[in-house]
């Protein structure tokens, strides 16, 4: 069997191509092309999510900082929509109860908010002179002044003012000018009768014997408001001082029989007893002055009464005094000296 010859295989080799001038042309064009490989890549998508997540962390941050802000606004917004007006009235409120700190507060925020009354100026005032802050006070009356000219009651605010500051030349020109201004544009707070008898404490201190006098009984002939038995001690203080004896007993026994008449009204025990010792001290005073009458009779029922009220307010100092005096009077029937006897007692009219 004739055998076919095997055809022989040559080794299959790849002809590499030739480098002609323009193959090296496109390979060069080819290299410039960038070429992303998957860590490129890889290091653009992580940055992308770390973008992603500033802006996102930002924008939260953002709507946390704008809710607080809405929060806040939504508070302030409440608290603007209680008017001035409403803080004026809180402030009048507070001032009323005693609260004065809390009422200068609401106060100012009243006249700060829009709402800077003559009133308002006028009620800050008084709540700085309670505190003892004259500057302030001064400050606000004149500032209520200066908006009303004829507002009585910061003319006699103020006169209080000065008259606590010892300038009673300037509580005297302000106290007049209140009266005017209370006779042109009468004012629902003030009385004519509490403004002659403010004006007559002046004058007394000034040692305007007759001008107190006079005041003082133009204060009892007004027919508005109650009697302040004050007013009738302090016009017998004037009469002592010119030497009417008689006319200063007489006021002295008005005073407690106005106490009499007051004070089973008052409400509570402290206004009882203050009201007590004043009437003891009018007796003690009303026996002093029956002492330079020589009525030593009279007198000694005078101090009779003054012991009474001393044993009835427990004072067992006064009663052991008035005591002595009046065993003094009974045994000896000689006159103690005045200095012996209690002529001092407080007088306020504000």
């Amino acid at each position: 069997m004739k055998k076919t010859p095997r055809k022989k295989t040559s080794k299959q080799t790849t002809v590499r191509p030739v480098a002609t001038k323009s193959t090296i042309k496109s390979v060069k064009k080819s290299a410039v092309k960038p070429c992303l490989s998957t860590w490129s890549l890889s290091i653009y998508v992580y940055w992308f999510i770390i973008l992603f997540f500033i802006a996102a962390t930002f924008y939260i941050l953002g709507r946390s900082h704008n809710d607080t802000m809405t929060s806040n606004n939504i508070q302030i917004t409440e608290e603007v929509l209680m008017q001035a007006n409403d803080y004026y009235e809180s402030g009048k409120t507070k001032l009323l109860a005693g609260n004065v700190d809390d009422a200068i507060a609401d106060l100012t925020t009243s006249i700060d908010g829009g709402a800077a009354s003559v009133d308002a100026y006028i009620l800050r005032g008084e709540a700085y002179l309670q505190t003892g802050d004259y500057r302030n006070a001064m400050d606000d009356f004149n500032t209520a002044l200066a908006k009303d000219p004829a507002n009585a009651v910061a003319y006699y605010d103020r006169s209080l003012l000065n008259t606590r500051l010892e300038d009673y030349a300037a509580a005297m020109n302000d106290i007049n000018n209140a009266l005017a201004a209370n006779v042109t544009h009468p004012s629902q707070f003030l009385q004519m009768r509490d403004l002659y008898a403010k004006r007559g404490q002046l004058n007394l201190w000034m040692k305007n014997w007759e001008g107190a006098i006079a005041d003082y009984t133009n204060s009892l002939a007004r027919p508005e408001g109650s009697v302040n038995p004050t007013v009738y001690a302090d016009r017998a203080e004037a009469y002592t001082a010119i030497g009417d004896y008689a006319a200063a007993m007489n006021d002295y026994g008005s005073a407690v029989r106005v106490i009499s008449e007051q004070i089973q009204g008052l409400p509570s025990m402290e206004e009882r007893e203050a009201l007590s010792s004043n009437a003891m001290a009018y007796f003690e005073k009303s026996a002093a002055l029956n002492l330079k009458l020589n009525d030593i009779e009279m007198a000694r029922v005078d101090l009779e009464s003054a012991y009474t009220i001393a044993v009835a307010l427990n004072d067992t100092e006064t009663m052991e005094r008035l005591r002595g005096l009046i065993d003094s009077l009974q045994e000896s029937n000689t006159q103690p000296q005045e200095s012996e006897i209690v002529t001092e007692t407080t007088s306020v009219t504000e």
